[in-house]
């Protein structure tokens, strides 16, 4: 494996990439630190010293630290992303979106610009939110609360998550791998270090036992492996070719095999997922201080607000029920969309290929459909457990680690379809891979 990291930089093409993409998430590293005017930025820090374990700790996390410092990229990728699914689920429904789905490379790129001015729009809705969000922290840290200063924030976070945007789409054209989830991820990583050091340092004042903080990194350890191994995981069918004659040239048969994923969303469905269920939350926060500002604490709407803050945070059993259910849906969704059975089983009787004890035809694409199906339900509980498991261990330990199993299946996810797609270079160019037997297998993204 050592080898083939230095293999990387002997390609010209596949250094200059990579080169690239490092270059564009130091960018973007840099612009998480540039804070939106009118913010009291130390202030807000120490707010979100006790809610590191809440909504915010895991809006802050998506972010890569930008909410904490009232950065101007602190909506971070999550307005594009729930853009792009509204968009996927309108496409399921609407005859003329699906049709411009078809069309190719130009319909593609029309989709894409309708995800782009939805977005834009997102960022409008949701940067006003998040100056409604920075006031209800308290009144130290907006200096000058006002008409001004809600232009000049939702002006800059909506400038910013166009600027992430523009950055995802220069990895995925000119660099390695998918850009968006690139910058999830690097968000994620960066975070590392610092809580590293908060861990160590209530271990050293013992507020957190040495033996939860060594349990937790065993069972983080372990739960990579399966992470891997659930997104590397398939179920192999038997294909068998017939001997076919073409012009002059003889094919002889040949007997091959299908793969079908357990987990063909990969982390597509989490961050789904975890998009939807931050909407209840940044709306019930919004009408909550606006309330406020009005005297209407006393309101049943107030209150209503305030049961959705508190059990659409991460820690609460409605939280825990309701991402597990989105998760399902969208590993069934996004499987329904990028795996279409039916032409699978044409191609197959076209090139002469049937699986053994199936007539060609419909009976395969049911077969296949009806195999699909069966081991969806399990990947997808795979996932869940993933996503839920790992964050009720940290906090039943008391450790002040956000690195659940949503930023696993996030890290993990992205870190084998980089990989892949290094390797699908090396190889190409008569490189060793990453492994000595076999290939990594490729994971779908954005």
């Amino acid at each position: 494996m050592f080898s083939a990291f230095t293999n990387i930089f002997r390609v010209p093409e596949l250094k200059s990439r990579v080169l690239f993409v490092m270059g564009i998430l130091l960018v973007y590293r840099i612009g998480t630190h540039i804070p939106v005017p009118g913010v009291n930025v130390e202030a807000l820090a120490s707010y979100f010293k006790s809610q590191s374990n809440g909504i915010l700790g895991f809006l802050n996390l998506f972010s890569g630290n930008a909410l904490k410092q009232a950065s101007v990229f602190a909506l971070g990728v999550m307005p594009y992303i729930s853009m792009s699914i509204i968009l996927q689920l309108l496409t399921a429904v609407i005859p003329a979106l699906e049709k411009l789905s078809k069309e190719g490379e130009m319909g593609r790129r029309k989709i894409t610009q309708y995800t782009r001015i939805g977005t834009l729009g997102l960022c409008l809705i949701q940067g006003t939110g998040t100056t409604y969000l920075f006031k209800s922290f308290g009144e130290s840290v907006i200096y000058h609360w006002g008409i001004g200063f809600q232009l000049m924030a939702v002006l800059s976070l909506t400038t910013g998550t166009i600027f992430i945007m523009w950055l995802g789409e220069q990895i995925t054209e000119y660099g390695i791998g998918n850009g968006m989830s690139l910058i999830i991820c690097s968000g994620i990583v960066a975070s590392l270090p610092g809580q590293f050091l908060a861990t160590f340092r209530l271990v050293k004042i013992n507020e957190v036992s040495l033996f939860a903080v060594i349990f937790f990194f065993i069972f983080t350890l372990l739960t990579i492996a399966f992470v891997v191994t659930l997104q590397q995981g398939a179920r192999k069918i038997p294909v068998q070719y017939a001997t076919r004659v073409v012009g002059r040239q003889v094919f002889k048969g040949q007997s091959t095999q299908l793969p079908l994923k357990v987990d063909y969303s990969g982390v597509i469905a989490v961050i789904f997922a975890s998009s939807i269920l931050i909407f209840p939350t940044q709306i019930a926060k919004y009408i909550e201080t606006v309330l406020s500002e009005k005297g209407g604490e006393d309101s049943w709407l107030y209150s209503f607000m305030d049961i959705i803050t508190r059990n659409f945070a991460p820690g609460a059993f409605i939280y825990y029920f309701l991402y597990s259910v989105l998760i399902v849906f969208f590993c069934y969704f996004y499987t329904a969309i990028a795996f279409n059975p039916t032409d699978l089983s044409e191609n197959m009787k076209k090139y002469g290929g049937f699986i053994p004890g199936i007539r060609p035809g419909q009976p395969t694409a049911e077969f296949i459909d009806r195999t699909l199906t069966r081991i969806t339900i399990w990947g997808a509980l795979a996932v869940c457990a993933v996503a839920v498991f790992p964050d009720l261990i940290t906090r039943k330990l008391h450790i002040p680690f956000s690195f659940g199993g949503t930023s696993l299946l996030i890290i993990v996810g992205v870190a084998l379809d980089t990989m892949k797609q290094i390797e699908s270079h090396l190889l190409m160019r008569h490189y060793d891979g990453f492994m000595k037997k076999g290939r990594l297998k490729g994971r779908s993204a954005f």
